[in-house]
């Protein structure tokens, strides 16, 4: 078997039976398919058998460990000279396989990734929240891609490993959050080769709104801490960015607040008979600080016009292209408020992962 298609699930048998149908129109055929459940409260169970007949297919159910330990769990069961770990809301379009196959012929790698796109009949929250998530303009410059500003680390959305390498390294680690740039650094560390394939792309749905799409975010940025303390080196300065971009936009927001605070209070004096005599000089005082107000607002408009105006570009829908600017916002602040967070609980205040953001684990 050349490939071993791992499926970790949790709640999401409409998704599953998505990725399942992609799945069987494959134009390279050699693989086999591990569907694990993962102590889901809706197993698909139903929905793998419908694929029996039509895909070389294992569905596997356990209780609940996480993403990472499911895959382990999969991999412990695979048959392929190559493990690819798929995320069960990923629909991958025929052509899939053929790519891989092709780089790997083309040049060989230990590991490998590839990038992610909007399919057409995601809902336009779906389509802004993919924007913002792969936009060089916000963290997509950091997770790699033609105009990366940092080299390409693999996502378990969209991940292959030689199986020979997976089993040597151990798999994926007990993290709850960022286990597979864990595994990506550790890939690297012992010297093994990993590329980006281009061509190897999946339609990704992600999430379905920006209450949930802000907790993604939010458990990317307090991983980006706990790798940091598990590997030092691995932090760089790219990684700021949304922090920075966090601290500024709320700075920015205090000042002009300041100031239309301030100008309310001076107008609010003119109605006084004790600074009658100043009222010119005070209403001329009152409008400019008004104006001024809106200085640090600048920036941030300016941001939003930019990636408005991108995400229309790309996705032809201006709808998407205002939402996309809430949904950069929200990917933005988001890592950058958790990053903030896990900055407080571990490195000042000494915190371990687990009891830092107990909380925070989900199933």
């Amino acid at each position: 078997m050349r490939y071993s298609l791992i499926i970790p699930v949790y709640n999401r048998p409409e998704e599953v039976d998505e990725l399942l149908e992609s799945l069987t129109k494959q134009t390279f055929t050699d693989f086999e398919v591990l569907v694990v459940e993962d102590g889901s409260d809706r197993p698909c169970r139903e929905v793998a058998a419908k694929y029996e007949d039509l895909l070389f297919m294992e569905y596997y159910a356990k209780p609940n460990s996480g993403p990472g330990q499911t895959r382990n769990y999969g991999a412990g069961r695979s048959s392929g000279e190559y493990l690819i770990v798929l995320d069960s809301d990923c629909v991958l379009p025929p052509g899939y396989l053929q790519a891989v196959e092709d780089e790997l012929q083309r040049e060989p790698a230990d590991a490998f990734g590839g990038p992610d796109r909007a399919h057409e009949s995601f809902t336009d929250m779906q389509k802004a929240i993919s924007y913002a998530m792969t936009s060089f303009f916000t963290t997509g410059g950091i997770r790699g891609g033609k105009k990366k500003m940092d080299k390409f680390y693999p996502r378990s959305f969209n991940m292959g490993v030689r199986k020979e390498v997976y089993l040597r390294l151990g798999g994926f680690s007990k993290m709850r959050f960022g286990e597979d740039i864990d595994f990506s650094i550790r890939i690297f560390k012992a010297g093994y080769r990993c590329r980006l394939f281009p061509g190897a792309w999946v339609w990704h749905k992600r999430r379905t709104d920006l209450k949930k799409f802000f907790k993604q975010v939010h458990n990317s940025g307090i991983a980006r801490i706990n790798l940091y303390k598990k590997y030092p080196e691995s932090l760089k300065l790219v990684h700021l960015l949304p922090m920075v971009f966090t601290v500024g936009t709320a700075v920015l927001l205090l000042l002009a607040l300041a100031g239309w605070i301030g100008s309310v209070w001076i107008f609010q004096m003119t109605h006084s008979y004790v600074y009658a005599v100043e009222l010119p000089g005070l209403l001329r005082h009152a409008a400019v600080l008004h104006a001024l107000s809106w200085i640090p607002l600048l920036p941030l408009l300016l941001f939003a016009l930019l990636v408005g105006a991108d995400a229309t570009r790309v996705s032809r829908s201006l709808k998407v292209g205002v939402m996309a600017i809430a949904a950069s916002f929200v990917q933005l602040t988001g890592y950058g408020t958790g990053f903030l967070r896990a900055w407080w609980q571990r490195c000042v205040r000494g915190k371990d992962e687990f009891a830092a953001f107990e909380k925070n684990f989900y199933k």
